[in-house]
């Protein structure tokens, strides 16, 4: 009986640890989360450099051309 009350005891003791992992693998869940977001952003704010960059080279050609200058 006293092999049974230990080995309680002991899974017990290993089921809060394993619950007070769970609350630094949402920590870790967290971070990757806020790289894929940071990895998003970046790419949407260099795909949006290229396409403003397009928008401005059209843009000044067409004042070039109203002004003639060549």
């Amino acid at each position: 009986m006293k092999h049974l009350t230990r080995l309680l005891g002991v899974a017990s003791a290993y089921f809060v640890a394993l619950r007070d992992q769970e609350r630094g693998a949402t920590a870790t869940e967290y971070s990757i989360l806020v790289g894929f977001i940071a990895i998003v952003i970046v790419a949407g704010v260099g795909l949006f450099g290229v396409a403003l960059d397009s928008v401005f080279g059209f843009l000044t050609t067409g004042i070039r051309t109203a002004l003639g200058i060549p």
